[in-house]
């Protein structure tokens, strides 16, 4: 008997950790047909005598440009982060294991489960909670080449509307 609920427990455990390191947000291919959304056109070349980035290594590059705006926006980490957390997953732990400290036989069986799901449930409101709380800041880049870029980061540091910023994995820094 004590074998079967290790077993139930291990499974569990060993779920909401593999579960922690999904990924539900992560973008389909283009070349995949369940991809929602036709490919876009290619891009008309630029009137302009300088390319719309300059590459530096194989696959990166920079984008140059002006900051346009700079606003702050409330709970914006949170959007981005989305799915599973740590907090989900030490929730449902510390659930599972308050849970198996209560009755006995299946009465315990029922309980370690109601408390990973309860714990897991509560660690995920608290972490998004957390993430509320915090600022971002929503910066608006007209490119050299005219296209417009917007980049959510958690903080601006000495951008200012007007000055020039190199774009570089989707932070924009002053140059």
């Amino acid at each position: 008997m004590k074998t079967n609920t290790s077993r139930i427990l291990a499974t569990l455990l060993a779920g909401t950790v593999l579960a922690g390191c999904a990924s539900p947000n992560y973008p389909l291919s283009a070349s995949s047909s369940s991809y929602p959304y036709p490919a876009s056109p290619a891009p008309s070349p630029s009137p302009y005598p300088y390319p719309a980035q300059t590459t530096t290594q194989p696959g990166y590059g920079y984008q140059y440009g002006t900051v346009d705006s700079i606003q702050m926006v409330q709970g914006a980490a949170a959007a981005a982060n989305g799915g599973i957390g740590v907090g989900t997953v030490v929730g449902g732990v510390v659930g599972g294991l308050l849970g198996n400290q209560v009755g006995g036989g299946s009465g315990r069986k029922a309980a370690t489960v109601a408390g990973v799901i309860g714990g897991a449930v509560v660690g995920n409101q608290m972490e998004q909670r957390n993430n509320q709380a915090r600022n971002a800041y929503q910066v608006g880049v007209r490119l050299d080449n005219g296209a417009y870029r917007t980049i959510v980061q958690d903080n601006v540091a000495d951008l200012y509307v007007g000055g020039r910023v190199r774009i570089e994995n989707d932070r924009a820094y002053r140059q």
